[in-house]
């Protein structure tokens, strides 16, 4: 029996900087060979051993700005004096031929993504156990300086204040058990209605006489 087709989805998965989202956003991709990375394009230069089109799309401010007028990108935010945004063609066509799609943005990206495909979009926001535990997972990357762990727990008061955006959020206390639970999450939007545009005919040939 061929494989049935079905829509594909945006899996967004936001949270305050340090309650885990790249290391489960990893296991994701590992774990589901349905799901890509989206690419995001931005006007930062490109670091060491970074490629265009894998890790992103390096463009200028001005090739930015002429995709956002055209109504080329989903969802754009300015980081840090950096324009960074979701190009909306590999998107598209992704969800058209049944692949889905994993977002790693904050809540303003998810708000813009979801007005741009609210049919499409699943959001799931991590929090982490305490903002203590939160503040000593930042102390131990043993990158920053006491100033700039300053910084991000005041955006990740901010971030999580925007919990409510999300149709799904999770406490982040135990890895495995985080991982395995988006991936349920992610399985029980795959089989929807709304993704599965060829149920009508199938219900038709089982109930035809």
């Amino acid at each position: 029996m061929n494989r049935i087709s079905r829509r594909g989805l945006c899996l967004v998965l936001a949270a305050p900087s340090g309650a885990g989202k790249s290391s489960v956003s990893r296991a994701l991709l590992e774990r589901e060979p349905e799901l890509k990375l989206s690419v995001s394009a931005t006007t930062r230069a490109p670091r060491p051993g970074e490629q265009e089109g894998v890790h992103y799309f390096f463009r200028t401010v001005e090739q930015f700005e002429a995709m956002e007028a055209d109504g080329a990108m989903l969802e754009s935010a300015n980081v840090f004096g950096r324009r960074y945004g979701t190009p909306r063609a590999p998107v598209v066509e992704a969800l058209a031929t049944g692949r889905d799609v994993l977002f790693d943005i904050d809540w303003q990206g998810h708000r813009l993504l979801r007005a741009a495909l609210p049919e499409d979009v699943v959001g799931v926001f991590l929090l982490p156990p305490s903002l203590v535990e939160l503040e000593r997972r930042l102390h131990g990357r043993g990158q920053d300086s006491a100033e700039e762990i300053a910084r991000r727990m005041k955006a990740a008061r901010d971030e999580i204040s925007h919990w409510a955006d999300f149709d799904h959020v999770l406490v982040n206390h135990d890895f495995h058990e985080t991982v395995a639970q988006v991936r349920a999450i992610l399985q029980a939007a795959r089989t929807t209605r709304a993704r599965q545009p060829w149920l009508p005919d199938f219900i038709d040939g089982l109930l035809r006489p």
